[in-house]
């Protein structure tokens, strides 16, 4: 769909000074970016999927959806969708696969993806391959989720999801086969830090092979790398019900 596509400008991990701000970036393929439709905004009025195609810059599958209106807009595509399928937004739609409603609506035990942390900004959690979150309760104006990496989170009960886990769930089994497959990713080589002199990493220096020399790893800014790594005091800590699973 020519109209919901734009050339992905290559960032290349640079800020604005061209500094390098994130390693490891750059040099992928050129590539479009297809605007997704994360907030599904189209409240009662029906889509039909009309396609069903490949997006380079995301883990799963996209589904290209004509509403009534005339309207054409992509989203994420579960697993379970199929062409021809009806998909409808509001509090008043069906708990049906594809469907986007209130987590408020939405029954305990079901699997949904694509969910707002802040009603009306569009989904952010649960958008990768293979991935869903469960409703495990509804409580006093939020709904606790059980996420991918199994921690329990309380989510604000207005906020939208969609119904059904999302598809290319053998993504994580991939085996990218050559260095030159990552380079057209845009993944450059990563260096050992014990392969670097002590002026770039702190697991540096020492002759021959030399071990990293300190009691835990740490980042290539001196940062603790193993352990307790979370911030003390993150604003996220007081919707967090149950820590995820070492």
């Amino acid at each position: 769909m020519k109209k919901l596509k734009t050339i992905k400008k290559k960032q290349s991990g640079r800020d604005v000074w061209g500094h390098v701000a994130v390693r490891h970036q750059g040099g992928e393929h050129k590539r479009y970016l297809r605007k997704i439709d994360f907030k599904r905004d189209k409240i009662s009025i029906k889509g039909k999927v009309v396609s069903i195609e490949y997006d380079p810059n995301r883990t799963c599958d996209i589904a290209l959806v004509q509403y009534q209106d005339g309207e054409k807009r992509y989203i994420l595509a579960p697993g379970s969708l199929k062409l021809n399928d009806t998909v409808v937004s509001g509090p008043e739609a069906d708990v049906r696969v594809g469907n986007s409603l209130p987590l408020s609506r939405i029954p305990i035990g079901t699997f949904v993806h694509n969910i707002e942390l802040v009603p009306g900004k569009g989904g952010q959690m649960a958008r990768a391959a293979g991935t869903s979150a469960m409703v495990a309760a509804h409580e006093n104006g939020y709904v606790h989720l059980r996420l991918p990496s199994k921690e329990i989170r309380r989510v604000r009960a207005d906020g939208f999801a969609t119904i059904g886990t999302l598809g290319n769930v053998e993504w994580k089994n991939e085996v990218f086969g050559k260095a030159g497959r990552k380079r057209h990713m845009g993944i450059r080589p990563t260096v050992r830090g014990v392969a670097q002199n002590p002026r770039s990493h702190p697991h540096g220096g020492g002759e021959g092979r030399s071990g990293i020399g300190m009691p835990s790893p740490k980042t290539y800014a001196g940062r603790k790398a193993v352990g307790k790594t979370r911030k003390k005091k993150k604003y996220s800590d007081k919707y967090i019900i149950q820590r995820r699973k070492k």
